[in-house]
């Protein structure tokens, strides 16, 4: 019994070891990433049209042919990270039989021209491009130092300035998070097609730090009849072109938001505390029109955001939501809620009742009622 606990110790140990190892060097992950993203390796497996073997990868990225272990090496890890897949060639059988390498649906998620293959795919790339930026990865580094500061966001510790003002005063920021949340914000897509009810007899939308109206348009293509206004900073919607049922506004949402049918907030409130996440929604009930039958869709706030549900979601999902709860620490003074916390500020701001539709993987659609 002895020897058998003391090997199951050793086991723990080990286990332990390589639990601690996995998390110290994770960021291997993500910098092979970055690294095939800044190769365009998704994009050449998709126009190469069938698995491409090492050697045509070689070939297509015009690499020295002594980078071929090295970079089977990269594509092993990040076919473990489920990015890439490798799958046997045809006709190819027996003990010289090739593999070849394939896009997973995560990868699909990351090629570079995906208009050029389907302009209803969404894409994420530039919002990988954005998250695996050195100007985004180095704050993390200074996460134990900010502890003992008085800075409200580690990114302040860093830069010296708030997040929002750097983005103002670096216009290649601004362009790679404006691009990083067009990117995201192709997501919205798969909401428009799939939740029609929610937006149904809505005449007006005001979609409150909108950016450059990527959520607005995808809306209007869904419902052309609808008058859509994007609020944002002066600089984020600066040199934008007003349309017919599209116009953008320049301005702060802690001091006006206009008034319309549908006030629209996608991933903008986690990124505030709850004071100032009542404050909005308290200015929201006053100013949405609401509709004269019930049951009408006018006349309500749409939030999309996430809901951290540690009881019900998958795994992944949760620590996904948790990962991203600290990222709204380092760079901002906002936090991923609850079910609970969501439900005290609605009710705290004079909202009668919500609803929440949790199938869209990470974020959730909640509809809020005055």
């Amino acid at each position: 019994m002895d020897l058998y606990q003391s090997q199951r110790e050793r086991n723990e140990l080990f286990e332990a070891q390589a639990h601690i190892y996995s998390y110290v060097f994770n960021c291997a992950t993500s910098m092979s990433l970055k690294c095939a993203l800044e190769l365009g390796i998704p994009d050449i497996i998709l126009n190469h049209g069938k698995p491409i073997t090492i050697q045509e990868l070689i070939s297509q990225l015009n690499l020295p042919i002594e980078k071929t272990f090295h970079l089977q090496r990269l594509m092993r890890l990040l076919i473990h990270s489920k990015f890439f897949s490798i799958t046997k060639l045809d006709g190819q059988e027996g003990e010289n039989e090739t593999e070849g390498y394939v896009l997973t649906a995560a990868s699909k998620l990351l090629l570079k021209n995906t208009a050029e293959h389907s302009q209803n795919v969404p894409n994420l790339f530039s919002f990988a491009k954005f998250g695996l930026d050195p100007a985004v990865v180095t704050p993390w580094q200074f996460l134990g130092k900010w502890f003992n500061r008085s800075e409200s966001t580690i990114f302040e510790t860093v830069n010296g300035i708030p997040i929002w003002e750097f983005a103002n005063k670096n216009p290649s920021f601004n362009e790679l998070f404006n691009d990083a949340m067009t990117s995201d914000s192709r997501m919205m897509s798969l909401v428009a097609n799939d939740y029609h009810e929610i937006f149904a007899g809505v005449e007006s939308v005001v979609d409150v730090g909108g950016g450059t109206g990527l959520n607005a348009k995808i809306l209007l293509e869904a419902f052309p009849h609808m008058a859509c206004t994007v609020l944002d900073l002066p600089h984020v919607v600066a040199g934008m072109t007003d349309t017919k049922n599209l116009k953008y506004i320049g301005g702060d949402m802690f001091s006006f938001i206009p008034s319309a049918d549908v006030i629209l907030f996608k991933t903008v409130l986690h990124n505030w505390g709850d004071e100032d996440v009542l404050r909005v929604l308290k200015r929201c009930r006053k100013t949405i029109r609401c509709g004269g039958d019930k049951g009408s869709n006018k006349g309500k706030v749409v939030i999309i955001d996430m809901v951290v549900d540690v009881e019900h979601d998958q795994e992944e999902i949760t620590k996904t939501k948790m990962i991203f709860d600290v990222m709204m620490m380092v760079f901002l003074t906002g936090k991923e809620r609850t079910k609970a916390e969501w439900e005290k500020l609605f009710l705290e701001a004079g909202f009668s009742g919500y609803k929440i539709t949790q199938n869209l993987g990470l974020r959730s659609l909640i509809e809020v009622f005055p």
